[in-house]
């Protein structure tokens, strides 16, 4: 449904699904950040939910072993 970049790094499975976690991560602080402007949410539930998107990025990466 949402568009994604090709991945041009070195191909193996641990790094195409951290590109694609990481691209996932991306989109999602996108929508945080237009709710937190157009008012829907505070800045503040904003910070909080972008931190919680960090650290499943930094667990992905720790599982992943990168």
């Amino acid at each position: 449904m949402f568009p994604r970049s090709r991945y041009y790094g070195t191909f193996t499975p641990e790094n195409l699904m951290f590109n694609a976690n990481l691209q996932e991560f991306s989109h999602r602080v996108s929508i945080i950040c237009a709710l937190e402007t157009g008012g829907k949410i505070s800045a503040q539930e904003a910070f909080t939910q972008i931190t919680e998107l960090w650290q499943q990025l930094e667990r992905s990466k720790q599982n992943l072993a990168i």
